[in-house]
């Protein structure tokens, strides 16, 4: 293996932080460089592509629901110019459907939000055949049960009566469970 799946940054440092959250990249992007990376950051996608044609970097941590559009696509891109890259999808609010898209897409691996720089760190260095350590929080039984239910509405095009007749449950309680905030 290479020198980056081995608990060590390797000769590249180079990070990109793709982040539409400006307060939460620029301080990942600090905490990281005191981690010895060197990171750059984009807002967007169309940031986040420029960056890449000008110097694909070493590794990434990519948000999936930007702005201007899909983080896979950033995903797609860096996968493309770098084949080695380590990239880690941030996934938020109901978007463990996508990040396993990425995981397919070329993405090394995935973190819920909100992760801190430590979680960030030990995902990029992950070796391929070592788990990383479980999480300090891991997801409630409410949450995992949430993420279920957002996934497969997903996967119906958003269709309500659709990914009700699939999850067996009445429309109008899946339609209040929609409504609601997921759980933390």
């Amino acid at each position: 293996m290479d020198d980056q799946s081995d608990g060590q940054i390797g000769p590249d440092p180079s990070l990109l932080l793709v982040d539409d959250d400006e307060l939460f990249v620029t301080r990942l992007g600090r905490a990281m460089e005191k981690r010895g990376f060197q990171p750059r950051t984009a807002l967007s996608v169309t940031d986040a592509l420029r960056l890449i044609g000008e110097a694909a970097p070493a590794f990434a941590v990519i948000d999936l629901r930007l702005e201007d559009g899909s983080g896979l696509d950033v995903v797609e891109a860096l996968r493309d110019a770098r084949e080695d890259a380590r990239i880690i999808v941030l996934t938020g609010y109901g978007a463990i459907a996508t990040a396993v898209a990425a995981v397919k897409m070329g993405a090394t691996d995935y973190l819920a939000k909100p992760a801190d720089a430590d979680d960030v760190t030990s995902a990029l260095l992950a070796s391929g055949e070592l788990l990383p350590p479980p999480p300090e929080n891991p997801m409630s039984a409410d949450r995992v049960r949430w993420e279920h239910i957002q996934r497969v509405y997903e996967q119906c095009d958003r269709n309500v009566s659709e990914t009700a007749r699939r999850l067996h449950m009445h429309r109008r309680t899946l339609q209040r469970i929609l409504a609601k905030r997921g759980p933390r």
